[in-house]
């Protein structure tokens, strides 16, 4: 068993992504509960390569158990072999969700002097295991695998990049784009503009292909994926609208975009509305597989979607500010 700790601003997206990665690591794993913001997961160690892609996670890590009460947790901790997952010293963490419905303001130090009388030594500054205690309608327990710090993603937002525009996706949601896609080898982006869907894929190991219009955008989304290692690419400057004969004899496994939502006559020489429809009807030509594409509210992507024969799987909706309200797709050809 495993748990994922999801973050909170797109949480049905975040737990898409799990389930999304999850897919991709085995068949047989899946997402078997959630309690608020904590999931736990049916899977093993095949799954921590995938799991290693999370954009809109906190951690993850091995379940232990749950438990209805701090009694049945006390009890399952005396029969828990703890050998099998401490490793040198340890430290327990306390995670108060909002839904917490246990006093649990004593459990880390409960817990501790549990384990601690096994035989393993308790280090506060810098354990070299870290067991988890999340208090939601439940209370778990587990062992934290990875957790994914801010930093990284932070220094690849719009405004530190080489080359910069401020309308961009955050690299997270960026990220979980990606990952919804369930691309494994390479992902296309049509409206790539400065890069920021391709940096994080081509740091996820995959080949980027990426599309635009202007000339400056392909230019400077090269700088921007040569500035944060990404090598392994391929950037053209074109329509969206046209990818056919961008790729001839290509067919891709996976596109994840953000086409643009300038609610203006045009863009690109057409109306908003126009575009969309032609871009969709373009990548579902050179398209097997999946599809992760964001649309404003106010479009129909379902009905335009389904017509040109794509599967609609799953739908996410952001409030980005007072006037744009927008949803993530996953289609599927």
């Amino acid at each position: 068993m495993l748990y994922v700790e999801i973050l909170g601003n797109l949480p049905e997206m975040a737990q898409g992504e799990v389930r999304a990665l999850l897919e991709m690591a085995s068949p047989e794993f899946k997402i078997i509960e959630r309690d608020y913001l904590f999931l736990a997961v049916k899977g093993d160690e095949r799954a921590f390569p995938f799991l290693n892609r999370l954009g809109l996670a906190h951690e993850y890590g091995r379940l232990l158990f749950s438990a209805e009460s701090l009694e049945e947790l006390y009890s399952k901790a005396e029969n828990t072999e703890w050998e099998k997952y401490i490793q040198g010293t340890f430290k327990v963490d306390r995670e108060t969700m909002a839904n917490c419905s246990h006093r649990v303001e004593d459990v880390e130090r409960k817990l501790g002097a549990l384990i601690s009388k096994r035989g393993f030594k308790v280090n506060l500054s810098s354990p070299d295991t870290l067991i988890r205690v999340y208090c939601g309608k439940k209370l778990w327990v587990g062992v934290r695998e990875r957790f994914f710090k801010a930093k990284p993603f932070n220094e690849r937002k719009a405004d530190q990049r080489p080359f910069y525009k401020p309308i961009a996706l955050p690299p997270r949601v960026a990220r979980a784009m990606v990952n919804l896609s369930r691309a494994r080898r390479e992902i296309l982006d049509p409206f790539m503009g400065t890069g920021g869907i391709l940096i994080e894929a081509g740091l996820m190991g995959l080949r980027a292909y990426g599309v635009d219009l202007r000339k400056d955008m392909v230019e400077g989304a090269k700088r921007n994926l040569e500035y944060y290692g990404v090598k392994d690419y391929v950037l053209k400057q074109g329509d969206a609208t046209k990818l056919k004969e961008l790729f001839p004899n290509k067919t891709f496994e996976a596109v994840a975009t953000d086409p643009p939502y300038g609610s203006s006559a045009t863009l690109g020489g057409r109306k908003r509305e126009e575009l969309y429809e032609k871009a969709l009807s373009s990548i579902y030509e050179v398209l097997d597989g999946y599809l992760s594409i964001a649309f404003p509210a106010q479009f129909n992507a379902e009905k335009v979607a389904e017509r040109i024969g794509f599967e609609v799987l799953e739908k996410y909706y952001q409030r980005v500010h007072s006037s744009l309200d927008r949803y993530f797709y996953v289609m599927r050809t």
